[in-house]
């Protein structure tokens, strides 16, 4: 798992945090990782898996509109990502 070290915290958030962190009955490490995890996976974002799943739900396609939209996709394996 990779870590990340973070530079010039200020005294008070990082007192902030180790407050936090005490409260929850955690370590401030633990506490950070729950501060990341739920800046960048906020409980109400929309995961377009999920969305696309639930039209297809919503919808009750038939076999037969399935096997339409199944012969039409595009099933070219994706290229490599280049940032060169």
């Amino acid at each position: 798992m990779p870590s990340v070290t973070v530079r010039n915290v200020p005294d008070e958030v990082h007192r902030a945090i180790r407050v936090r962190a005490a409260q929850h009955g955690r370590s401030i490490e633990a506490e950070m990782r729950d501060i990341l995890e739920s800046a960048v996976k906020p409980p109400g974002r929309v995961k377009l898996g999920s969305m696309l799943a639930e039209i297809g739900r919503t919808l009750k396609l038939t076999e037969e509109e399935f096997a339409i939209f199944e012969s039409v996709r595009d099933k070219t394996p994706a290229r490599v990502a280049n940032f060169e």
